[in-house]
């Protein structure tokens, strides 16, 4: 299937947001939003994605 991936079109195979952290190569600590709509890490295993959707990960930064 085909999203937007933090700006930028991908084709992947994975069902759910977990898969796709994964997929994508996302580890450790991060935020997901599907469609502008927060998804906690919590419910990431159950958010299934579909064709079309968009979808941004940001990794917090650390500051000094």
């Amino acid at each position: 299937m085909k999203i937007v991936l933090n700006g930028e079109m991908r084709e992947v195979q994975a069902e759910t947001l977990a898969d796709l952290l994964q997929e994508c190569g996302f580890s450790g600590r991060v935020a997901a939003a599907v469609n502008e709509g927060f998804v906690p890490s919590s419910l990431r295993k159950a958010r299934k994605i579909k064709d079309g959707d968009r979808i941004e990960v940001v990794a917090p930064m650390q500051g000094g």
